[in-house]
């Protein structure tokens, strides 16, 4: 007898999971911005940083590389052009690991909204960008809370490396990623990195459930949008002031 194969549209395919709030044991709450430079990301997170602020709340910015016992080391091998792809990535763990540790948890079991310009998701871009196993770098940040939000934003490549070339009077050896030797252009070489991690960031946008932003939107308007997102997904009030 023969047999038929089964037309590909009428097998029914599994439907993908709906986003489900992360397992915590703190009372604060994690929102985090992430895209490539020139996305917006910073400009929108310091308006919200500055509205909540106004508004009394308690709340904790954290940034990407800021901690003061990496920072050096960071800034040492950069200046030498001595790191390679594995131990910058390294150095940014130990960095985001020495601020989890002493920042981010600390206040997340405190009781605080904790804003991150910045989060895992850079290392996984960038670093799987410069060569570095995806599956590794997820074993290296395994100890990193989930957030509550991640808001990512996309603008397009060329509207994004425009906004930072225009900004800067020039760019830096690693941000332009001229120690993968894309190219002797820096500013060429900048470009076809930040399109390799945005295409890493594309990725994500199901898996790690980003809430996805027009970087290309104006200010205001995007503004008022998270806000919206952050007033529907956290209780706000539970940071508020406490009333006399």
């Amino acid at each position: 007898m023969a047999t038929t194969t089964p037309d590909i549209e009428a097998v029914s395919q599994p439907k993908p999971e709906k986003p489900t709030a992360p397992k915590r044991s703190y009372p604060g709450a994690l929102v985090v911005v992430e895209g490539i430079d020139g996305s917006g990301k910073s400009t929108q997170l310091y308006l919200l940083k500055r509205w909540l602020e106004i508004g009394g709340y308690r709340i904790h910015f954290t940034e990407w590389n800021s901690s003061p016992l990496v920072k050096s080391a960071t800034r040492r091998g950069k200046q030498r052009r001595l790191l390679t792809p594995t131990t910058f990535s390294m150095l940014h763990a130990a960095d985001f690991a020495d601020r989890c540790e002493r920042q981010i948890l600390p206040l997340l079991h405190g009781g605080y909204l904790v804003l991150a310009d910045r989060y895992v998701y850079t290392a996984f871009a960038r670093d799987a960008a410069r060569g570095c196993s995806p599956h590794w770098l997820r074993n290296l940040y395994s100890f990193a809370p989930v957030p509550d939000i991640t808001f990512y934003f996309r603008a397009p490549l060329d509207v994004a490396v425009n906004r930072i070339v225009a900004g800067r009077p020039k760019l830096k050896y690693y941000e332009a990623g001229m120690d993968l030797g894309i190219s002797l252009d820096r500013a060429e070489s900048f470009r076809i990195f930040q399109e390799r991690i945005l295409n890493h960031y594309d990725q994500m946008v199901e898996t790690d459930h980003f809430v996805l932003m027009d970087g290309t939107v104006r200010v205001n308007k995007l503004q008022r949008l998270m806000r919206e997102i952050v007033g529907q997904r956290i209780d706000l009030g539970r940071f508020a002031p406490k009333k006399k």
